[in-house]
């Protein structure tokens, strides 16, 4: 009977610690929380972008880009901003109406690395 009741607690533990590495890693990586163009918006023409997301990112490893929906490149110089979370870009002239898609990448401290696209129209 002890040795049920044992065998019982190890596997217990071996899920809960399966379960408790699964929760850290999934938390390790950072997300997009909002961006300003939103994603799939249609808007008047911005003079900036702005991406946040939810843990601070290395600035060094971290940035977007944006191009129009024919594959033309739009110069934009990017930026962690204070508190690392956000990063703004300054384009040098408002986007003209037309598609546009933001590409991003972000490393947080850990090293982890994500990426992501999103578009959105300027009417």
């Amino acid at each position: 009977m002890t040795t049920t009741k044992t065998t019982a607690s190890f596997l217990a533990t071996i899920a809960a610690g399966a379960l408790m590495l699964g929760a850290s890693q999934a938390a390790a990586h950072a997300k997009l929380v909002s961006a300003n163009p939103a994603p799939n918006a249609t808007v008047a023409a911005p003079q900036a972008i702005s991406l946040k997301f939810s843990e601070r990112l290395e600035p060094k490893f971290s940035g977007f880009e944006i191009a129009t929906t024919a594959g033309a490149a739009v110069p934009v110089k990017t930026a962690v901003a204070k508190g690392g979370q956000v990063i703004d870009g300054a384009l040098a002239a408002p986007l003209p109406p037309g598609g546009y898609k933001v590409t991003w990448h972000a490393v947080t401290a850990d090293a982890h690395r994500m990426n992501g696209a999103y578009s959105f129209t300027v009417r």
